[in-house]
């Protein structure tokens, strides 16, 4: 039975995420409150390790789900029935917008889109550190690596990097 929600849970992830694979969190997010397949403790860990393993995030997060869950077949459900509706949406899309790409509601929609995804991650986000920030050391790291990666660009492993040096110092030394 718990295959079946695995299937269903993540086959609806797949049809309405939107914006790669952190679209997928919010989603995750309500699954850890309906279910008790995960917290949101494991949720954040499932994250920064799909984030640092090769592969789309949402994949790995939904692999690493399905495995915690329901073991390999559990896994296997979960990234199969996420990446389904991607793969008949893209050939059902592709065919669409090559016959109406100049259609102005078609461009209106995907630009309505944009926005609407950034603020499901915005809200995430906020859900997911709102526990983890603990203390002023962590929101002044949060603040200024947010501040350096928006003014510099780089590599965001390159920011990982730092607040794991940074992290790992506080830790030893104070």
């Amino acid at each position: 039975m718990i295959v079946l929600q695995l299937a269903y849970e993540f086959f609806r992830i797949g049809l309405f995420s939107f914006g790669g694979g952190y679209a997928t969190l919010p989603f995750l997010y309500q699954i850890s409150q309906q279910y008790s397949w995960y917290n949101l403790e494991e949720l954040a860990q499932m994250t920064a390790v799909a984030s640092i393993t090769p592969g789309p995030v949402g994949i790995n997060v939904a692999t690493y789900a399905g495995l915690k869950t329901a073991g390999v077949l559990g896994a296997l459900i979960s990234t199969l029935s996420e990446m389904l509706p991607s793969f008949i949406l893209v050939i059902i899309v592709a065919k669409l917008l090559k016959k109406f790409s100049d259609n102005f509601y078609v461009k209106a929609v995907i630009e309505t889109l944009k926005p609407i995804s950034c603020a499901l991650l915005t809200s995430v986000a906020i859900g997911l550190l709102r526990p983890e920030i603990k203390d002023l050391k962590s929101m002044s790291l949060l603040l200024i690596l947010l501040l350096l990666s928006w003014k510099t660009k780089k590599d965001p492993l390159f920011y990982m990097l730092i607040s794991m040096v940074v992290g790992v110092g506080i830790v030893i030394f104070l």
